[in-house]
């Protein structure tokens, strides 16, 4: 990623000069932008531009003499390679926090920030005694970065109502009656994919994610103001979004913010820099703390997305079949980039293909143990025989995402028997979670222990969630829910898509996972508490036979691993050429004891 003609090791001394001028002693770098989104557009990489490091999570803190970086547990590796180790100290954020590090090095310091680019949550955790943390009103990065990037100014596309199955009108006056409910005159929508859900458009200001940067005001009557520049809006654009809904030029935000005195205006204080409180605060409205009123509607699916899901996976069910097949045909020797750049374009050979949903993790051997690895060229390794190899990836499509992982064993060689039981292990993991029907009310952490119960029989476990929410051509990466050992309030109901990933990873030799997406819905048990619910399995992609060590599933796993497979074989099988038909027919033949 190149950022800047200033050198990398010059970049801390005009940040440094830059807060002087400022009045403070030191500044904290988030990864975040402006919307606090996952992806961030070039102009936005301010951290990448100061450390040189380009993990998708993390913050920098520079003071005068002293100066670290940090990230979680993904990342560590990435550090170590990217960050000058003369320039920064590397530090592990959960391990040792950035409130931790400041009370050490920043105590009778005055640390600046700037204050929209930081949560409240955010801001919030980085307290600490002894140092006074000043909000900025221009931000030393920006003014040190002479040559940054222009802010991206697409045409926003709109999302029709074939692919949302709702208009927005209909959001909007379903939304505003849940804030009148509440005793809230209005909502700030600052992050872009509720922004994109609730308007029904869709943009390109980000890579990978389709959203399209701005704000709006959501008021309790249904009507919105979008801050947005109107030269980036079609007629068509306008008519997705409907009547009721006002377009201010985005310099007129502090304004229209003002301009609610009086009012009692929700702020989601973990998707909303805290810019939005203050200056509601100082035009005299009352703030109260809420979540995006959007965040739970949005991951609901309707019957349109819902189906728009399907479709997509239909897609990714093609593309992945003549992704495996190939490399049976022609995947030793290749490089870990050439193998993203091949599934990519054979995702391509669907018109309706947009681009990846992330970028996409292909990793050999003991590279498979970094969880969220990327190869980059150059420096990655080449598919060998005799190995493991894992591939996650996902693609945008305009009626839905995806997200698949599959782990395989390269070449003839029968597989070591270690690895295939830590693989089969994984896989059980995964099949009992397929198979779980559970009450309405639960949430995804009582049901994350079905899928590591068959890796702590023999003291094995992975250190990630075990499933995330999906967005509708929206985010890979989509909340309120999830399936994680850290709870969450947030239930799991009919028409929510979450991802089915356990993995195990074995340091310095290879790393399994195997992920399937699944939307719950309604099932036709009923309990104590009426109908449960259950899962249907979106993604159809054949599991690697040779893996699987099948003395170790039970006859319920078995059933469902062939019925997986002959579904796999009866949805793909005829939307493919015959020798990858061929292939499919042998690696879905049902497997026996």
């Amino acid at each position: 990623m190149t950022l800047s003609s200033i050198p990398l090791n010059e970049r801390p001394a005009l940040v440094r000069a830059a807060c002087k001028a400022l009045g403070v002693d030191g500044f904290i770098i988030p990864r975040g932008d402006e919307y606090l989104g996952e992806y961030v557009a070039p102009c936005a990489e301010r951290l990448a531009w100061l450390t040189g490091f380009t993990g998708s999570a993390g913050l920098a803190a520079i003071l005068p003499d002293v100066a670290a970086v940090f990230s979680d547990g993904r990342y560590t590796v990435q550090l170590e390679e990217q960050v000058p180790h003369d320039l920064w100290e590397r530090r592990h954020i959960s391990l040792e926090p950035l409130a931790d590090w400041l009370a050490e090095h920043a105590n009778g310091l005055r640390i600046g920030y700037d204050p929209r680019l930081v949560s409240q949550s955010m801001l919030a955790s980085w307290q600490t005694p002894g140092v006074e943390l000043v909000a900025l009103a221009h931000n030393p990065i920006d003014q040190a970065w002479a040559d940054r990037p222009e802010a991206p100014a697409s045409q926003v596309m709109p999302q029709p109502l074939e692919f949302s199955g709702e208009s927005s009108a209909d959001k909007r006056l379903r939304l505003g009656r849940a804030l009148s409910r509440a005793g809230h005159d209005a909502a700030i929508i600052a992050d872009c994919t509720s922004l994109a859900w609730l308007l029904n458009i869709r943009g390109s200001d980000v890579p990978l994610t389709p959203v399209a940067h701005g704000y709006a005001i959501l008021h309790a009557d249904g009507t919105a103001e979008w801050f947005v520049s109107s030269a980036r809006l079609s007629a068509d654009v306008m008519d997705v979004c409907g009547s009721g809904v006002t377009v201010h030029a985005p310099a007129e935000l502090a304004t229209r913010l003002e301009a609610l005195k009086g009012r009692t205006v929700r702020v989601d204080p973990v998707s909303t820099a805290v810019w939005f409180d203050t200056t509601l605060q100082a035009g005299g409205a009352t703030v109260v703390d809420g979540t995006d009123p959007c965040t739970l509607p949005k991951a609901i699916k309707n019957s349109v997305e819902q189906e728009g899901a399907r479709q997509a996976h239909a897609h990714d069910g093609v593309a992945m079949a003549r992704f495996l097949y190939s490399l049976t045909v022609s995947g030793i020797g290749q490089h870990e980039t050439d193998l993203v750049t091949r599934l990519d374009s054979l995702r391509a050979r669907s018109n309706d293909y947009r681009e990846q949903s992330f970028d996409a993790i292909s990793a050999v051997g003991p590279n498979g143990a970094f969880p969220h690895y990327r190869a980059q060229v150059g420096h990655d390794r080449v598919l060998e025989a005799g190995s493991v190899y894992l591939i996650d990836s996902g693609g945008q499509y305009p009626f839905g995402t995806t997200d698949i992982t599959r782990t395989l064993w390269v070449g003839d060689q029968e597989p070591p028997a270690n690895v295939r039981e830590s693989f089969t292990r994984v896989l059980k993991g995964n099949i009992a979670l397929s198979r779980i029907r559970f009450p309405p009310g639960t949430t995804g952490h009582r049901l994350d222990v079905l899928a590591r119960a068959a890796l702590w029989q023999v003291g094995m476990d992975y250190d990630h969630g075990t499933g995330h929410g999906i967005g509708s051509y929206l985010s890979v990466h989509e909340g309120p829910q999830n399936i994680s050992p850290a709870p969450r309030p947030v239930a799991l109901e009919a028409g929510m898509i979450v991802s089915n990933e356990p993995g195990y990873y074995e340091p310095g030799q290879y790393g399994i996972r195997i992920e399937n997406l699944m939307l719950v819905r309604p099932s036709s048990f009923k309990g104590s508490k009426g109908a449960f619910l259950e899962f249907e399995i979106l993604s159809y992609t054949p599991i690697d036979r040779k893996l699987i060590d099948v003395a170790l599933l039970n006859d319920a796993e078995l059933n469902w691993l062939n019925a997986y497979h002959a579904e796999v074989q009866a949805r793909v099988s005829p939307h493919v050429e015959p020798e990858v038909a061929e292939w499919l027919a042998e690696v879905c033949k049902p497997l026996v004891r």
